[in-house]
């Protein structure tokens, strides 16, 4: 899942505009690429990736599943293997 839908955004890297975002919001207090933070509880994932955030849009469930999204949740909260 996260390679399909947040990777082309939020993989390491400077080709990766929300983690470039990131990196400039938290200046080094916190990872900007998603799969490096340890502070991304399953209901904070789901609000943005529903809601959207910033320039990220919303997703809708005709796009990611509710299942794929616990799924996505899953794999990017704290202590998840990776």
């Amino acid at each position: 899942m996260f390679t399909e839908w947040c990777a082309g955004c939020h993989a390491p890297g400077p080709r990766h505009p929300g983690t470039q975002a990131l990196d400039a919001l938290y200046k080094g207090n916190k990872p900007g690429a998603l799969e490096a933070r340890t502070d991304l509880v399953p209901k904070i994932t789901e609000t943005f990736v529903r809601k959207g955030v910033s320039v990220m849009p919303p997703f809708r469930k005709t796009e990611i599943s509710d299942a794929d999204l616990a799924a996505l949740a899953a794999y990017l909260a704290p202590g998840a293997p990776r």
